[in-house]
């Protein structure tokens, strides 16, 4: 299995939740980007999130969040050569 442009899109809605307030939802607005709009119905489809444009993660889109921001922090993370 291959990361796919929808897939990365997914991953970068997931990163942008605040996972230190679970009152705190995301909105995306229709004037975003078609991706970004896509990928929020997406993870709505699959049941991470409340709302087709965001709202709340579910508990399994809290855990999906939770590794998704992980794995951009470990891989952000700048190694010594």
């Amino acid at each position: 299995m291959s990361y796919t442009p929808e897939l990365v899109a997914e991953l970068e809605i997931l990163s942008l939740f605040n996972l230190d307030n679970t009152l705190e939802g995301l909105k995306v607005h229709q004037d975003a980007d078609q991706a970004a709009i896509a990928a929020a119905r997406r993870l709505h489809t699959k049941g991470l999130t409340t709302q087709p444009d965001g709202g709340y993660l579910t508990s399994l889109g809290r855990d999906a969040a939770e590794h998704a921001q992980a794995l951009l922090t470990i891989l952000s993370e700048t190694v010594p050569a």
